[in-house]
């Protein structure tokens, strides 16, 4: 493995890790949109620190992009202050406007130079070594790498110090409020650092890749667990491992490395989707068949109840009847009668059924519920 090989994993999992901090709490905030509102957005900043300094290179664009993220978050909160429209339809009506202005700045003013619409929206970290950070004899390494670890440092950093109030604000702004934690003052904190975290990655992987990776490995992590801290250290471990599955995915493809990893973000969260033991689709498919199969014993417990005790049991009891009373086919009665049998409701007796002291308490609580 090489060492330009290396440096783009190690700069495709450090922003991976970035954005899924953050992210984490955009999912729980209902606030996905705003990263996409952001990434897109920001571009007029680039744009726009870009025919002030004349260079692309300048930190000058990190602060003024990261203004612009903060200014969409604040066009958005007035918007939807007027009640007159939602926080979806806000975000919908503010970073198209935006985005619009930065891609005309830039076809106009920026025409020749290294920054086009395709560079932003895509990104590409198969040149991010090329980009070095040098100074006094010495290589510091990746310029984007660098740039991005200190992001994450800063992001760690300040969710560390403001877990509480974060965690708090998230889940119930209202008691927030009320303790003087200034919940509005930490959603623009938190959109300072999405600001900084989609600003920051957008030279290497794109603003496409930024959104995926800020929502589908917090959104995968959403379905695994109910912890913050449980969710936050998966989201992360999705992120990363996504990060590196993509790139050797664009190797064995000989794809774009944002594309493979953006999809393989994709592929994590639909295994999560299918799969996670308590939200995934077969869990609850397994939750629905069980409920329905204990609906049924509750009602083959009332129909064995309504005639025990009368001349007609010994023929309405059988196993053969159910079908006729219950309108169940002779499969499904087999399945219900069984797990009756394991539940200890009914005892069978060649094809006729009695009910256990367990199984009259069933049909007594179920008729009298």
């Amino acid at each position: 493995m090489t060492q330009g090989q290396l440096e783009i994993q190690a700069i495709a999992v450090v922003t991976a890790v970035a954005c899924a901090l953050v992210g984490t709490f955009l999912v729980l905030r209902r606030q996905s949109l705003v990263s996409d509102a952001i990434g897109h957005s920001v571009l007029v900043g680039i744009a726009l620190g870009f025919l002030v300094v004349g260079s692309t290179t300048s930190p000058l664009l990190l602060v003024a992009a990261t203004l612009t993220g903060v200014v969409t978050v604040a066009l958005v909160e007035v918007v939807t202050s007027t009640r007159l429209v939602k926080e979806d339809a806000a975000i919908g009506l503010v970073f198209p406007a935006l985005f619009s202005i930065g891609v005309i700045v830039v076809s106009r003013y920026a025409e020749g130079v290294h920054l086009d619409t395709d560079a932003v929206l895509l990104g590409e970290l198969a040149f991010a070594p090329f980009d070095r950070l040098e100074a006094w004899g010495w290589d510091f390494g990746p310029a984007s790498l660098l740039l991005m670890g200190a992001v994450l440092a800063v992001d760690v950093v300040v969710v560390a110090i403001l877990w509480k109030e974060l965690k708090l604000s998230t889940f119930d702004p209202a008691l927030a409020l009320a303790l003087g934690f200034a919940p509005v003052l930490l959603n623009y904190v938190l959109m300072t650092l999405v600001s900084v975290t989609a600003v920051g990655a957008f030279n290497a992987v794109g603003s496409i890749l930024v959104v995926a990776l800020m929502i589908a490995p917090p959104a995968a992590a959403y379905l695994l667990t109910d912890g913050l801290g449980r969710m936050t250290a998966i989201a992360c471990g999705i992120g990363g491992a996504s990060a590196l599955a993509g790139y050797w995915l664009a190797v064995v493809l000989d794809a774009s490395i944002a594309g493979c990893i953006a999809a393989c973000c994709g592929i994590a969260f639909a295994l999560a989707w299918a799969l996670a033991p308590g939200r995934g689709l077969l869990a609850a498919a397994r939750r629905r068949s069980r409920q329905r199969l204990e609906f049924a014993q509750a009602m083959l417990a009332i129909h064995l109840a309504n005639h025990e005790g009368r001349p007609e049991a010994e023929v309405e009891n059988r196993v053969a009847h159910l079908g006729e009373h219950l309108r169940w086919d002779r499969e499904f009665a087999d399945r219900v009668v069984r797990g009756a049998e394991r539940r200890g409701l009914v005892v069978r007796s060649a094809d006729a059924l009695a009910l256990t002291e367990r199984g009259r308490t069933l049909a007594h609580d179920a008729v009298t519920r």
